[in-house]
């Protein structure tokens, strides 16, 4: 039977069996075919030659592990017969990239937005509260709940976000949580903000309130817990105070230089980064080419590919900091006495990815080839156009909680696997393959499989991109949205008391 592959480089020698294979098949694409000589799983690798022990494997036209035994042409490639070829800190020299990708510009450069006095554009009007610890995390659930039924029409909707952090914590870790609570406080995306403290935290009010520097006190009420008679009654008036005062914001016409545009990829396979990864790269390429800013996270899945990024930054100090964000993570790790590179995870593995050097260059796609600007550490603002590169493991939940922290005012997150995360912002989730987009519509707002189907990548970044500005503008929820996937996780690294 005659079953379809996928060669993504002339260079590499492996495919990716789309449709899995049985014993005998004969897979094809453009260029090479090749029989299988056992059963191969949907989407796994199968050699394009014959390897010897040692043998270096090739995907993304980059390197992706070792063969750690005999693999003769048609055979299954994977954990049983492949491994990682990283190891220990490396050193880098800056050698940079030519510039010679030509981007098209997109049809549409404006969308409508909330222009806030600091001169940040908001996709949402809402009112966020946020507890200062974790103990106050029910007492903000409870005060929504009642406020949005009194004032919710009065704005795009009122949140809750309970997190993990607040208290008993010391130094770095501590400053750590208060930047990320005091730039999510401040995301344009809240037209208001209620700060709720217990009273007796590390993190209270007295501590907390010089980190957020100025606010507009008609945006932003404080409350403390403590030293009210009724705290979800004084809660309730809060945001209702707050409610009737950001009624009055509009939405005006807003250039796409004003788009921060996070990105993510979450339980990814092996057609993330055919698909899904490389379409998040065309909107990369698009944002920034108009000025706006694109962030990309989730270090640890740069390891192996994070030389691309590097000789694509856009000075020797900016290869500089981007040297010193890989290598500082790695030593994050060694810390804690644990391997540098344990990585993929099972779900991944199971999805076809075998190595972390393939899950890396595979995740870097979300990038493009865009012109690396800078790096943010944790809670750090993006303000330079162009790519910016962001702190933070690849844990899903302390991923889009970092975007939000940095400015993101809409995230893609693509998944071959499928999960249905959310966060504080409009998050367009991705299917990288059509049969998780039908299984799970409710989870999923775009499929990008059809690229494997006859999509022009052309057309369907033009699609994209249509969808993304309709979200910000106000005229399309997303599916985090519409069902309330909007969770935030502080990343902590420290001492309890």
């Amino acid at each position: 039977m005659i079953k379809k592959m996928i060669r993504i480089h002339e260079a590499d020698n492996v495919g990716i069996a789309v449709e899995g294979a049985r014993e005998g098949d004969n897979l094809v694409d453009d260029q090479v075919n090749c029989v299988a000589t056992m059963d191969i799983p949907v989407n796994h690798k199968i050699a394009l030659q014959d390897f010897e022990e040692g043998d270096i494997i090739y995907k993304y036209g980059n390197k992706i592990g070792v063969a750690t035994q005999k693999i003769k042409k048609g055979d299954w490639v994977h954990s049983h017969n492949m491994e990682t070829g990283l190891s220990g800190m490396l050193e880098y020299n800056y050698h940079p990239t030519e510039k010679n990708i030509s981007i098209t510009a997109p049809k549409r450069n404006t969308f409508l937005g909330y222009v806030r006095e600091n001169g940040k554009v908001g996709t949402r009007n809402e009112i966020w509260v946020i507890p200062t610890v974790s103990c106050v995390n029910h007492t903000t659930q409870i005060i929504v709940e009642k406020a949005r039924e009194k004032f919710g029409h009065l704005c795009d909707g009122i949140y809750a976000f309970p997190h993990n952090a607040g208290c008993s914590q010391l130094g770095t870790d501590h400053q750590v949580t208060q930047r990320i609570l005091a730039s999510i406080m401040k995301h344009p995306n809240a037209g208001g903000a209620l700060i709720v403290s217990l009273g007796c935290e590390n993190n209270n009010l007295k501590e907390f309130r010089p980190v957020l520097g100025e606010v507009n006190e008609n945006r932003v009420k404080f409350m403390i817990a403590q030293e009210e008679g009724n705290e979800i009654e004084a809660g309730i008036q809060k945001i209702g105070e707050i409610a009737k005062y950001i009624s009055k914001d509009k939405r005006e016409e807003v250039p796409v230089s004003k788009l921060r545009i996070g990105f993510k990829c979450g339980g990814s396979d092996a057609l993330s980064g055919v698909t899904a990864n490389p379409l998040c790269g065309k909107i990369s390429e698009m944002v920034t080419a108009e000025g706006g800013i694109a962030i990309l996270t989730e270090v640890p899945e740069m390891f192996g590919a994070e030389t691309i990024l590097m000789n694509r930054s856009d000075s020797e100090e900016t290869f500089g900091k981007v040297v010193n964000l890989i290598n500082d993570f790695k030593q994050y790790y060694m810390d804690y006495d644990q391997p540098i590179y344990e990585n993929p995870a099972p779900g991944n593995k199971a999805g076809g990815i075998t190595t972390l050097e393939e899950k890396s260059l595979g995740c870097i796609q979300k990038g493009g080839h865009c012109t690396v600007t800078d790096t943010l550490m944790y809670g750090e603002n993006a303000y330079k156009a162009g790519l910016n590169l962001m702190n933070g493991p690849g844990n899903d939940s302390v991923s889009i909680t970092n975007l939000v922290a940095a400015g993101a005012q809409i995230i893609l997150f693509t998944t071959g696997r499928g999960n249905p995360l959310g966060t504080a912002v409009p998050a367009i989730k991705i299917a990288s393959n059509t049969d998780l987009y039908r299984r799970k519509k409710h989870w999923f707002d775009f499929n990008a499989g059809t690229l494997l189907e006859g999509s022009t990548m052309e057309s369907l970044s033009e699609e994209m991109w249509n969808k993304i500005l309709d979200v910000c503008s106000g005229n399309l929820e997303t599916q985090n949205e519409i069902f309330g996937y909007k969770d935030i996780m502080i990343f902590k690294n420290g001492v309890l008391l």
